[in-house]
């Protein structure tokens, strides 16, 4: 992820109007862009608001943030190359305004990649307070990167490698390991021959292989679109055209995979908090079935209730027992005193 304004080998060129309109072509691509991710936004805001009571959390919410800084980042651009090129000003405070959004965007991109990572929202309802922490300084260090890396700081260059091949590397743990958990989750359920939430548990399951594949396909086309990256001022647009159409893809692919929808049933239970310890079965706080069902279940650990009632029927037959003894002894004592 490239900056929108961005040093590139100029051109042989000594007739000013040459060098006009060898980058006019990156108002139209700016433009094409920006009208791309506002409609992006709106679709995103629109199913968001529409779908809301189907929404159990405030991770479509949070995502929202990206499309929205990307529009802003585009807006600036757009509007520096248009004065540049038209009115024969190049802003400093736009194009510092773009350096600042760029780098904005790119903390929120990994933040909310992070989020997810995690499972907010899909394996718990919060995360941790080390997570939380953990997840505040990588995203404090990558903006910290970022911003030496964009003032064209040579000694953030090998930085700004490092931090991007840390934070895939913590997304990818992350991903594997609730992959490995769900996957347990399956067996378990399959063996205890309880079916009722192997949809619930498939979808999430799904969910971030579909997520796995997103990442690996942003790394992939982060390697191919930097292998060559020396180019003429023509060649500029359409290496920038085809970064942020990759960009496109790969950010409507994870949206569409974790839009606001109707979920399948028992897809919310999860717990309060992230546990340190690895959860075999996820929680159930309540299942409701029918007599046939609750008859078919032949796994000792889901016959729901069963214990529960025998404790019940005990400690009930155990305080109505206790006035009864308690009369019986103070008779037995009155005898022995007479």
């Amino acid at each position: 992820m490239e900056d929108a304004i961005e040093q590139v080998p100029k051109p042989v060129i000594t007739n000013p109007s040459e060098w006009e309109e060898s980058y006019r072509s990156l108002l139209y691509v700016f433009s094409g862009l920006l009208v791309t991710w506002m409609v992006l936004v709106l679709v995103w805001t629109l199913n968001t608001w529409t779908r809301r009571r189907w929404q159990t959390s405030n991770l479509q919410w949070m995502l929202t943030a990206v499309p929205l800084l990307k529009s802003l980042v585009l807006g600036l651009s757009f509007s520096f190359w248009y004065s540049c090129l038209n009115l024969s000003t190049c802003s400093f405070w736009v194009a510092f305004g773009v350096f600042v959004s760029r780098i904005f965007f790119e903390t929120a991109c990994f933040v909310s990649f992070l989020l997810i990572a995690h499972g907010y929202c899909t394996m718990h309802e919060q995360l941790s307070v080390s997570e939380r922490r953990s997840i505040a300084g990588l995203a404090s260090l990558l903006y910290l990167t970022l911003t030496g890396y964009k003032a064209a700081v040579s000694q953030f260059s090998v930085l700004v490698v490092l931090i991007y091949g840390l934070l895939l590397y913590v997304i990818m743990v992350h991903i594997a390991r609730n992959l490995s958990v769900l996957r347990e989750q399956l067996q378990q359920i399959q063996d205890g021959g309880v079916h009722i939430l192997h949809t619930a548990i498939y979808t999430k399951y799904t969910m971030f292989k579909k997520f796995q594949r997103a990442m690996l396909m942003m790394v992939v086309a982060e390697i191919l679109m930097h292998s060559r990256a020396d180019g003429m001022a023509n060649e500029y647009w359409m290496r920038l055209l085809v970064r942020e159409l990759t960009e496109i893809v790969i950010f409507a692919y994870v949206g569409w995979t974790f839009r606001s929808r109707e979920l399948t049933p028992f897809f919310t239970v999860i717990p309060n908090l992230h546990s340190t310890g690895q959860r075999i079965l996820p929680p159930i706080y309540s299942v409701e079935i029918d007599g046939k069902q609750f008859n078919s279940l032949d796994h000792k650990e889901w016959h729901i209730g069963v214990v529960s009632l025998f404790v019940y029927f005990f400690a009930f037959t155990l305080f109505e027992m206790l006035p009864l003894s308690y009369h019986l002894l103070a008779s037995a004592s009155e005898k022995i005193s007479l």
